[in-house]
Order: structure tokens, then sequence, then C-alpha cells
């Protein structure tokens, strides 16, 4: 089984991409399809025993379109600049059209011998060779049409070509009778060749209106996909090499200058820096690197000459992942997108009928084939389902380039659908509301000896050991600029500490167990008070022994992010319920809890355990889990919404269905902020789109032509026109949301 995004050409509307999902769907050997008309692509997951990426090419072909292959961001946009070339041919000879067919009836001045009485077989002869040309100009609008017409998928496309189609052959059969007798002359004020002009000029100016628009909703992919260098420098025999991004080696140690770009994903091996990740992580203030942390390719060097390993290169580079999962949650239809598919998949067929029905109501009304065709064709142009069909994906795609310019990841669109409605919302602890790195946070000193000394003394020793206590002691001292010695006789002891000498003093340094190992309890009046107060602060206590006598307590707990608390506060005020769920003792998170105002806590919780509380919280609606640990991956896939951090492990990251890009919580609220935005702005399109038809297609039909309320086919494409714009606009807007924190 495999899975391939394709870049597909030829689809003007949520009809064409709903059809075309159809009929891939149909195929033997394709397991699912999903087609996004926003991205013009389709993601498509296949049995690769009984296809290959040929027989897909060759589905699309059938249905009526044409791929393009693997999904690519045009960003050279060839095919839009032969658009708008064909869109000025067939602009000025619509101009010619109208005004040939027009300035004899506004008193325009005109040429006589082109005069539809003077001489009417010119006249229409010349309409109807300028017509033809604007056909085959607009050609891709009639083939699709009719393929998705006869492939029983009709579209926008087979409105238009039905309704075009409907006024050339009758104006070319009138042209026809012109030419046979004198009698018949008077059918020369009675062409449509400028209703079919008009409609073609109007659909594909609108077309590329859209295009201009919906190319704005790519901004932040295609930033993404150009942020990286086109060139390195690789560290080759001991000389700095100029290379491509493409020649450059996993393992390969890279040079970056100040004010240079990272090329490829890699760890410093050499020097210290700041670095600006803004691109990916939404955070505006450069962070500090030095040795043994990761650089992200594109990333900006400031102020350090570093040297780098390469690890990640070309398409797993985390650039790469991060436009891979974009546009694959863009190309996954949320239920409310679905929705309005299914409407547009039946909206089609009901048009034509109506359009039928009015036909032939109005050759029995009025006996005139020209009149009956004419409303006709004005039903079919009018009844576009384009601003239907851009309703919802357009406004996805928008929150979704909006959601990973400000850092947050959003791999479903389900996630901008649902973030909105969080009723309940689970927090892992550590890691996640704390920062998960053991800090020292008090020291308490019963010796003569200065914090520096006792610091360096522990540090000689916890340096060989593997301990989360013993790395936060050796961190401290570093950070401090505590130089370390050398110790003795080191060894570990299960369940209590570890041993050592240094100058031939006698350290034991661990938990409350390693007391037993001295001969005698010292006498500290405060030993008891301080305990009670370290562990009262949810710290783990390391108590120091030098030669048989307890000389200093150390506090070490895990310290609350600096956001947690605000996004705890900004989450009660949307009346969305806090959980921390933690596999600490209850009175280690108790400590947490009451920093940060949680009033519901689940305790000694096993991963286990924790997926059953999803489970249970689910029953009263949309539940939202944030972790970052192997033991929440259960959690996250269980829950509606699965928020990961980027320094999480990898499994917990692939199970969330969200990623935030950097370590500020208040990310959340963003994300839910973007969320309903987005769906008032879905629920706005509809609405228009809906209240557009159901007034435009009665005036169509000509219910309303007593009152003098009435359109033609030219007029119908300039308000379908409109409408596609309209609901293209208003979806724009959510880029310009801003009440959201500015990452």
């Amino acid at each position: 089984m495999k899975k391939i995004i394709l870049s597909i050409d030829g689809m003007t509307c949520s009809a064409c991409s709903n059809g075309l999902e159809k009929y891939l769907n149909k195929q033997d050997g394709v397991i699912s399809a999903s087609v996004n008309l926003i991205m013009n692509s389709a993601s498509i997951e296949y049995d690769d025993k009984k296809l290959n990426i040929e027989d897909l090419n060759k589905f699309v072909k059938q249905a009526g379109f044409e791929s393009l292959g693997k999904y690519k961001l045009n960003l050279e946009e060839k095919a839009h600049h032969k658009d708008k070339v064909k869109l000025i041919i067939i602009g000025i000879i619509t101009l010619i059209v109208f005004y040939i067919s027009m300035s004899h009836m506004l008193g325009l001045p005109h040429i006589e011998s082109l005069s539809p009485d003077d001489n009417p077989l010119v006249y229409g002869l010349l309409l109807m060779i300028l017509t033809t040309i604007v056909l085959v100009l607009g050609f891709d609008i009639i083939k699709n049409g009719f393929k998705n017409f006869i492939h029983k998928t009709p579209n926008m496309d087979s409105l238009i070509m039905l309704g075009v189609l409907s006024s050339f052959i009758y104006s070319v059969y009138e042209v026809i009778m012109i030419s046979m007798s004198i009698e018949y002359h008077s059918l020369a004020h009675s062409l449509y060749f400028e209703s079919a002009t008009m409609v073609i000029f109007f659909v594909k100016l609108g077309r590329l209106i859209e295009s201009n628009n919906k190319n704005k909703t790519k901004t932040a992919i295609q930033k993404l996909v150009t942020i990286t260098p086109k060139n390195a420098i690789v560290l080759r025999e001991g000389k700095e090499k100029v290379v491509t991004i493409d020649e450059v080696q996993a393992g390969e140690v890279l040079v970056c200058k100040p004010g240079g770009k990272i090329a490829v994903d890699g760890e410093i091996i050499e020097g210290e820096t700041h670095i600006d990740e803004s691109f990916i992580t939404g955070e505006s203030t450069p962070v500090k690197k030095k040795a043994s942390m990761k650089v992200l390719a594109g990333s900006i060097n400031y102020d350090g000459y570093i040297k780098y390993k390469a690890e990640k290169i070309g398409r797993e580079s985390t650039v790469s992942e991060i436009v891979k999962l974009v546009v694959e949650a863009t190309s996954k239809k949320t239920p409310i997108e679905k929705t309005a598919d299914k409407i547009s998949g039946v909206f089609v067929p009901i048009v034509i009928a109506i359009s039928i029905i009015t036909l032939v109501a109005w050759l029995i009304i009025s006996n005139d084939i020209g009149v009956a065709i004419n409303y006709f064709v004005s039903v079919l142009v009018v009844a576009c389902p384009c601003s239907l069909g851009l309703a919802t994906p357009l406004a996805i795609v928008v929150a979704s380039g909006l959601a990973s310019s400000k850092g947050i990841l959003v791999k479903s669109g389900d996630v901008l659908e649902n973030s909105y409605k969080i009723k309940n919302f689970l927090f892992d602890k550590t890691g996640t509301l704390t920062n998960g790195n053991l800090q020292v946070s008090k020291i308490f000193n019963y010796s003569e000896e200065k914090d520096e000394d006792i610091i360096k003394y522990v540090a000689s020793i916890e340096k060989k050991s593997e301990h989360p206590i013993a790395k936060a002691i050796v961190e401290y001292a570093t950070l401090h600029k505590i130089e370390t010695t050398e110790c003795e006789d080191f060894k570990s002891i299960a369940g209590e500490g570890v041993y050592a000498k240094i100058n031939a003093d006698e350290f034991y340094i661990g938990n409350s167990k390693v007391l037993t190992n001295i001969s005698e309890q010292n006498a500290i009046s405060s030993l008891q008070a301080n305990e009670d107060e370290l562990t009262q602060n949810g710290n783990s206590i390391l108590y120091v022994i030098k030669n048989n006598k307890v000389i200093s307590l150390i506090g070490v707990k895990d310290i609350v992010r600096s956001t947690s608390a605000e996004l705890i506060s900004n989450l009660d005020k949307r009346n969305i319920s806090s959980i921390m769920l933690t596999g600490d003792n209850e009175k280690t998170a108790n400590v947490i809890a009451n920093d940060l105002k949680i009033s519901s806590i689940v305790s000694n919780c096993s991963p286990k355990e924790k997926s059953q509380k999803v489970k249970d919280y689910k029953k009263d609606g949309i539940v939202a889990m944030c972790g970052d640990g192997i033991n929440d991956s259960i959690s996250l896939i269980e829950a509606d919404i699965g928020i990961s951090i980027s320094n999480g492990t990898d499994i917990s990251i692939n199970s969330a269905n969200v990623v935030l890009m950097n370590d500020d919580l208040m990310k959340i609220i963003d994300l839910i902020d973007i969320s309903k935005k987005t769906i008032k702005i879905i629920k706005q399109n509809l609405f228009w789109a809906c209240i557009y038809n159901i007034c435009m297609i009665p005036i169509a039909c000509g219910l309303f032509k007593s009152l003098g309320l009435s359109i033609n086919p030219i007029i119908g494409s300039a308000a379908m026109m409109i409408s596609s714009i309209i609901v293209v606009l208003n979806s724009l807007r959510i880029n310009s949301y801003t009440n959201c924190k500015k990452g």
C-alpha cells in the first residue's frame, strides 16, 4: 500500500474535484482518494501491487483532467501567465463582438457594411467567426464540461458548456437560414453570439481573479519551500568548499558564517551563535545555540561562526516534512466540506433539470425559441456552484497557512473545524505544563563551606551518573561556572544514590535512604522543617553526606513553563475545563496544580489510564489532549484533537494532529481563535452562496419578468463571477485576523 499526492490541472469548481474524487474511488486498487480544489491536488492511497503512478495518471485523464505528476508548488506560474494572455485576447474579441452587435442599438457610431439591417449575412458571419475563435481559446471549459457530463459527474463547466453551445448552435442555425433566403434576414437581430463570448470572458476573468487570490493562500507554504539556501559551505579535506544543496551528504561537516542561512538540518559541533527560527516556530526572538544543539535548514545565523554536522537532507528535512504535512492536511476533507461537496454534487443536475423546464415553459409561453434559449442559457450560467464549492476548502487552506505562520502545524482540517468547540482540555504534566528538565531550586547548607563548594563536590561525583537529578546538578554547576574535580572509588548504590571519595573525604549523595549509611543521625534542628518545605514545594530532595555528616539538602524540581498559567487562565475564560494527568504522586501533582490554578487532577496515572480518561471525557464533548512523551501517544491518538510540542518524542509528534513548533503553550489559544474565525467565515460563505442561488435562479427563470426583473446570459455570467470573488475575498479575511498573539 502506498500514498501519493498528485498535481491536478483542469479543475475549476467543487463539482470538478467532487467528480474526480468519486471517479478515483470507484477504481479497483484505489483504497481512498481525496481531491482538493484549492491546492489542485489529489491525495491517493492505493494498492501498489495492482496499480502504479501511470495507472493513476490514466484514471485522472479518463475523468477529464490532467495529472502533472507528484505534487509541487508551482512558483513560476507559467500556466497562470498563459491564461492571462488568453484572457486578454478573449477580452479584445469579446469587446469587438459586443460593439458590432450592440452599437446600432445604443446609437453608437457603426460601420454600415456590418449593419444587421444593411448586410445581415456579413454581420452574422463575422460574429460567428469571432465567436468561434473565443470558443477555441476557451475550449478547456467546453472540453471539461463535456467529459464530466458524459462521465455522469456534471459540474460548473458542464453548465457553461450547455449554455454556450446552445447559444452558439442556435445562432449558427440562424446565420444559415439568413444565407438561404432574404425572408430570414430579420433573424440577424436575434443572434446570441455576444452572449456566448461574454459568458466565456466572464468565466475566464473570474477564474483568473480566483487563481490570483487562491495563490495568496499558499504563501506560507511557498515561503517554507523557498526558505532554504541553494548553496552550502562544506568542509572537505580541511578546506571550505561551496557546493549546491544536492551535493551535501549526511554526516558531512558544514560551516555557517554570521548572516548566513543553515543549509540542512544538523547538530552544532563547534561554536556558539544566535539563530532565527521564526519561519518554523513563529518565535521572533533569536535562540542561543551551542555545541550539541540542533539547527534547522533555512534558519538564519545572526552573530557566530559555527560548524555543524549534516543530519537530515532534502525530503527528510524539517521544512520538507512540514510542507508535506500541510499539503496532506489541506487535502483531507472536513465533515463540513464533505457536506458542501454533496450539496454541489446534487446541485448541478438539479440546475440542468430547472433549465430544461424553463426552456420548455418559455417555448410554450412565448412560442419563440430565441426567447426560450435566452432564459435557458441564463439559468445555466447564473446557477454556478463555484461559490458553494469554494466556501469551505478555501477558508480551511487560508486558516492552515495562518496557523503555520504562527508556528502551529495542523495536520488535519478537522482540527480547524473542531478546536473552537473543545469542552475539556487534558494536559500531561512533565514536559508539557512543565519544562520537563529538573532544575536546582533550593540549597540548604549545614556546613561552614560555601554553597559553590558543595555543588562542586556533588557535581564532580554526579557527572558519572546518568540519573536525571544528577544531570540537573551538573547543568547547575556548568551554568554557574563551577569547575568540577576528579573523584575516586565511585559506585552506584541501587535505590539510594552514589558513593565516592574526593581528596580522602567520603561522600554519600542520594535520597533519604542514604542516611542509613551514617552511624548517627545528625541533630540538625531545622532538617525536618527544611525537608517539609522542599516536599511541599514539589521538590525531590538530594541528601549530601560528607564524612558521616549531613552537610546539605538540595531541592530539585521540574519548573512550570512560563506560559502555562496564562494558558489555563485563558481556557477558563473560554469555559474550557483544564485537567492535569500525571504519573507523579498526588503531593507533587498538587503543588503544580495549585500554581496553575487547575482544579481537576489525576495523579499516579499510567498511559492506559490516561487513555481511558480521554475516553471518559469524550462523553461530554470535544476533548483535546496535550502531551510530549511516549506515554502520551495513546491518549493523543484517542483524543479528538491531539497536540504535541516540537521538542517532544517522535512518537508523540507522529501521534498528534497538531504540533506546536516552539514551547509557547499560548499557541493553543491562537489555534482555538483561528478555528472560531474560520468556522465563522465558512458559515458566511455558505450563507452567501445559498442566498445568491435562491435569489438568482428564479430571476433567471423569468419568474419575475412581469415585475420588470429579469436578466440575460451576459448579466448572469457577471453575477456568477462576482459571487465567486466575494467568497474568495471573504475567505482571505482570515489572514487579516490579528486578535491572535503574534508569533
